[in-house]
């Protein structure tokens, strides 16, 4: 009789930054939970990268081991879809005898088929209104939906994001649809007696803007130990057009510092809460003896700008180490060889995770896909896991239907995200141009259709403020980048399907 398979429970949040996480030397992160993990049990692979700087293309991204332009994943509203034989790794795991329970945001398949049920999932959970009163509360009211927080039209601050401290109802706790989806997890948990292997995955909503978070996690950041922010450089020299632009919309430039560290560090308590829900989940796999043979993972999808160049949220053909650098996080289970720690040279992509979870379930996927397994980085730092990361996003000119123009946002000036999707639909002038980061472990090149290419040296000069782009002395440089990025473009431009059709 083979080995038993190990549960899985993936804790996907939305736009944590790589960087916020006390174990990678923040001094204003409050990551208890993590910390103690890598420390003891688990292993941190702080140069991780995501395939696109926002939700949706990320996620079809890492949940196939596919890259975004593989199938046309490079907008909000282009999802995956198995009856198009897009296989995906909840599905994969499914057909190989793995029970399969989802809680939290979709942002992965068509809201038509995740209404019909065909999201190819055992279980799509979700807390009903019994469940809140049973936990002692209501769900709070989604800020994106319930907007009376923000300013007055035109006041400073207006395109901030910045909702601040959520206080609960008169005698309830406070409960929003993270809470629910955490508390229904642990429930599951607990509740689960079947001998079949579970996958759970646990989409979350915090930190993604607005920014918002209740006590504790409110109060508990230390204002002063906040890192110091990046700040664009002068007249945005050397930067994508978009940048500039977003940042005039925005019109946070002249913000009060006092305001920004109240917004960063409602950010950071959001991250803390995350942390603590993680601790709840992992008390309750120890309460049913499941914890040890189960294989726990953390990943974000995307990072956040928070303050970082004087802007807010994130932007989708971009690729500063604030937005695309991300937290994964991995304790194995047991009978896999580990040391715990942090691994700081292992370049990672998130189509990695797919690849890992495979090897770790002894499932062979029926489909190809360009994931790396980490499981050999799982006792020590393989800087030959990949020479280079990459992430693309954009779009052609003319490229209509990748233009998000079916986003209110883009069209009411009062919308949250009209700063950016409104300048996402122009084509005169042509903001929204199709861009590709190449980034070792010293250098990210970024090439950009229709606008100058970008050139960092992150070494000397880690906020990605000096375009070395028409510097003769990186030219040798430049040249084993472009040679990277074409070899990458070609290696994983056109996957066959394995099935094959009657002629």
């Amino acid at each position: 009789m083979g080995k038993p398979r190990p549960n899985l429970v993936l804790f996907n949040p939305d736009q944590w930054r790589g960087d916020v996480l006390g174990h990678v030397g923040n001094p204003a992160a409050q990551t208890p939970v993590l910390d103690q993990l890598v420390e003891t049990e688990a292993v941190s692979f702080t140069r991780t990268f995501c395939q696109n700087p926002v939700c949706v293309p990320s996620r079809c991204s890492f949940m196939t081991g596919l890259y975004p332009h593989n199938r046309g994943h490079r907008t909000m509203y282009h999802m995956l879809h198995p009856e198009r034989g897009e296989q995906h790794l909840l599905q994969q795991l499914r057909k190989n005898g793995y029970m399969t329970w989802w809680a939290g945001k979709n942002d992965l398949f068509d809201r038509t088929l995740s209404e019909n049920g065909s999201t190819e999932v055992d279980v799509r959970a979700w807390a009903t209104e019994d469940d809140y009163r049973r936990w002692g509360g209501r769900p709070y009211p989604n800020s994106h939906v319930d907007q009376s927080w923000r300013n007055a039209p035109g006041s400073e601050g207006f395109y901030s994001m910045f909702h601040g401290k959520l206080e609960p109802r008169a005698g309830e706790r406070f409960l929003d649809s993270d809470w629910g989806s955490v508390l229904k997890a642990c429930e599951f948990i607990r509740e689960y007696e079947s001998e079949q292997p579970f996958c759970l995955f646990l989409s979350l909503s915090y930190p993604h803007p607005p920014y918002a978070v209740e006590e504790p996690y409110f109060s508990a950041i230390d204002r002063e130990a906040l890192p110091e922010r990046i700040h664009p450089p002068e007249h945005w020299k050397g930067k994508p057009e978009i940048l500039q632009t977003i940042h005039e919309r925005q019109g946070l430039g002249q913000w009060g510092e006092p305001h920004w560290e109240e917004l960063r560090a409602t950010y950071y308590g959001s991250c803390m809460r995350l942390d603590h829900q993680l601790g709840l989940l992992m008390d309750a796999l120890k309460s049913t003896g499941a914890y040890d043979e189960t294989a726990l993972f953390l990943f974000s999808d995307h990072g956040d700008f928070t303050g970082d160049y004087d802007l807010v949220e994130k932007n989708q053909n971009t690729f500063e180490d604030c937005l695309t650098r991300v937290p994964l996080i991995v304790k194995p289970p047991a009978g896999i060889e580990v040391c715990p720690g942090v691994r700081d040279a292992t370049l990672v992509e998130l189509v990695d995770l797919p690849a890992t979870v495979y090897e770790l379930a002894g499932v062979e996927p029926d489909y190809d896909h360009f994931g790396k397994s980490l499981i050999p980085a799982f006792t020590s730092d393989q800087q030959d896991h990949r020479p280079a990361v990459f992430c693309e996003g954009g779009r052609r000119k003319g490229e209509v239907q990748a233009s998000e123009s079916s986003e209110q946002d883009a069209h009411d000036p009062n919308g949250m995200y009209w700063p950016r999707v409104g300048i996402q639909i122009s084509e005169s002038p042509f903001y929204h141009n199709y861009a590709v980061m190449c980034r070792t472990s010293r250098w990210k090149y970024v090439y950009r259709s229709g606008e100058e290419d970008e050139l960092y040296d992150l070494d000397q000069d880690p906020h990605e403020s000096h375009n070395r782009i028409q510097d003769p002395d990186c030219a040798s440089i430049l040249h084993d980048l472009r040679g990277k990025l074409f070899t990458w473009s070609l290696e994983t431009v056109d996957p066959v399907p394995r099935s094959l059709d009657q002629r």
